[in-house]
């Protein structure tokens, strides 16, 4: 039998052993909340989304930090959760205020979502913390680039590119942004410069493909368009973009086939709905291209050439009220009608 003095000193030892382990959890929190951020940076870096979630749960239900929740937010955003991603890059931001790529990760959200005003602040936000983070300098003048306030944009890519001459992204961007500014020479000279730093960016041969038909060099657009969709065949963009040199060409069959491709890869393209439009006026087919214009006009009622178009094939079917009420339309979007087409108006209204 034990004595009593062994027995009483085992007690004491089970208490203690006991008391370790009921405390050591609470003391190892800290270090449970790192080992989990650490193995969800693991699964995000090898795309398993839902793990590395889950694993940045834990993280936060044992020390709430700002990492937790910003890498949380990334692995939400590549799973298409927008909300859960914005909501975990509020909560990043709250937990710190200077979490420049929280900051800037909002930003493209809100971008996308055409938000831009407060994507642009974002975007402020980050060039006041770092005012040499390329990636702000180039998100917030694409943010200008789609309110369409294009000095302000290529300011910003000016700036980029003083950072960062070697960025190709960011030439191909002041290119589109040139481009729609009427800078033809200026876009393709760019493009040519983001071309030799990055070949493989197929929307840079689309921005100089667009600049090269706009001069008139239908043979230079086709060649970069195709190169566009070789290097990114899901682009429904590319397509359409195509089918507007091989329409300009004469060549209906070709464009038609690029143009379907486009809308069976993207039917909101309302552009491609317009150019399919004008193959089938060009082969004669009034009906079809009056119902492809409507599509257009339905994903966007602002376009005035959609109007244009459609009011003069209603004109040949002998619609004239219906006709003069698109060509009224079409004025008063800024649009105008062809020689041809204004001639061809008044000689059906004196007949």
């Amino acid at each position: 039998m034990l004595s009593q003095q062994i027995l009483r000193n085992l007690i004491f030892l089970f208490w203690f052993i006991t008391a370790a382990a009921i405390a050591q959890p609470q003391t190892s929190r800290p270090s449970s909340a790192a080992s989990y951020l650490e193995r969800g940076n693991e699964w995000l870096a090898k795309g398993e989304w839902d793990r590395a979630i889950a694993d940045y749960d834990l993280a936060i239900a044992f020390d709430a930090r700002a990492a937790a929740y910003y890498n949380r937010g990334i692995a939400r955003q590549h799973k298409g959760d927008l909300a859960g991603a914005l909501s975990d890059y509020n909560r990043a931001i709250e937990l710190n205020r200077r979490y420049a790529d929280a900051y800037l990760n909002r930003g493209v959200i809100r971008n996308n979502q055409g938000e831009h005003e407060v994507a642009i602040s974002d975007f402020s936000r980050v060039i006041e913390i770092n005012p040499r983070d390329t990636r702000a300098w180039t998100n917030r003048g694409s943010a200008r680039l789609d309110q369409g306030n294009l000095t302000a944009a290529i300011a910003d890519f000016d700036q980029a590119i003083k950072l960062d001459p070697r960025n190709g992204d960011v030439w191909s961007n002041r290119c589109g942004a040139r481009y729609r500014q009427g800078a033809l020479d200026a876009a393709i000279a760019d493009c040519d410069r983001a071309i030799k730093l990055a070949p493989r960016h197929a929307m840079t041969w689309n921005n100089r493909g667009l600049a090269r038909q706009k001069k008139g060099d239908l043979d230079g657009a086709l060649a970069d368009f195709s190169r566009a969709i070789a290097l990114n065949p899901q682009e429904a963009a590319f397509y359409s973009n195509r089918g507007g040199p091989w329409l300009l060409k004469g060549e209906n069959e070709r464009a038609l086939i690029d143009l379907n491709h486009a809308l069976e890869l993207d039917p909101r393209l309302a552009n491609a709905w317009i150019d399919r439009g004008a193959v089938w006026f060009t082969k004669k087919d009034f009906t079809r291209a009056i119902a492809d214009f409507d599509e257009a006009l339905k994903l966007n009622p602002y376009l005035a050439d959609a109007y244009g178009n459609r009011g003069l094939a209603r004109l040949i079917l002998g619609k004239l009220a219906e006709a003069e009420a698109d060509f009224a339309r079409c004025r008063a979007l800024g649009g105008s009608l062809t020689p041809e087409a204004e001639r061809f108006l008044r000689e059906i209204k004196q007949k």
